[in-house]
């Protein structure tokens, strides 16, 4: 094990589309300062960017990415795993917001080592620690549907505040929506969470993890220091 990395922990936070985990791993990365992984962000980035509008296996996950449906977990799971390598050799703690999503991504095959084993290896298994933020079908559907983004630089603007922005309030840049972000897209991420992701977290706890559930119902700051005490 990488001495620069002892006691660094690693930090795995699952829950429904607008369940706020992109919120609190970014608030978590600050506080324990270590890197927070989006997968979500990491993943739409690579998939429009222009270079590789000519590749052929990423437009077939574009396909995928546009409508909602998760993309293929062989794909995702050699990135991530690269990723988590590369960050341990910086030294740095990690915590997920949008990985793993899909039984394959979390424990592998015989000639895949998941996501699961990866950071058991790498962190031990008392510094992983899943997380799972609670949130109903009727809140996802509220918060990802009023979401809205910053174009120029990315900044995420929370419905659950309650305060409607014409641009950017940090930068001024123009505001946008996801296409992943449209009612009729949320409803499938929501039927694929359930199917997909969602025997993750039963298969973790039949082995021994212990699964930190937390309400998201609050405002993210509450959120936050209840996830913080349970880490």
């Amino acid at each position: 094990m990488n001495k620069k990395i002892n006691n660094k922990k690693a930090v795995v936070i699952f829950g429904p589309p607008g369940s706020g985990k992109g919120t609190q791993a970014n608030l978590v990365a600050g506080k324990l300062n270590i890197f927070h992984l989006d997968t979500g962000k990491f993943l739409e980035q690579l998939l429009n960017d222009p270079a590789n509008k000519n590749n052929k296996e990423i437009q077939k996950e574009k396909k995928l990415f546009d409508t909602g449906m998760l993309l293929i977990p062989r794909f995702v799971l050699k990135f991530i795993v690269k990723k988590i390598n590369e960050v341990a050799k910086l030294g740095s703690g990690i915590v997920f917001s949008g990985s793993p999503r899909t039984y394959f991504e979390a424990f592998g095959d015989k000639k895949n080592v998941g996501v699961v084993e990866t950071l058991e290896k790498i962190y031990r298994k008392n510094n992983v620690k899943y997380m799972l933020l609670d949130a109903s079908s009727d809140q996802s559907m509220q918060r990802n549907s009023n979401r809205l983004l910053c174009s120029s630089c990315g900044t995420q603007l929370l419905s659950v505040l309650k305060v409607k922005y014409e641009k950017c309030p940090f930068c001024g840049g123009k505001l946008r929506t996801r296409t992943l972000d449209k009612p009729e897209v949320i409803k499938i991420r929501l039927v694929e969470y359930a199917q997909r992701t969602e025997p993750i977290i039963k298969e973790l706890e039949k082995r021994g993890y212990k699964i930190n559930k937390i309400k998201a119902d609050k405002l993210p700051y509450e959120v936050f220091n209840m996830l913080i005490k349970k880490i």
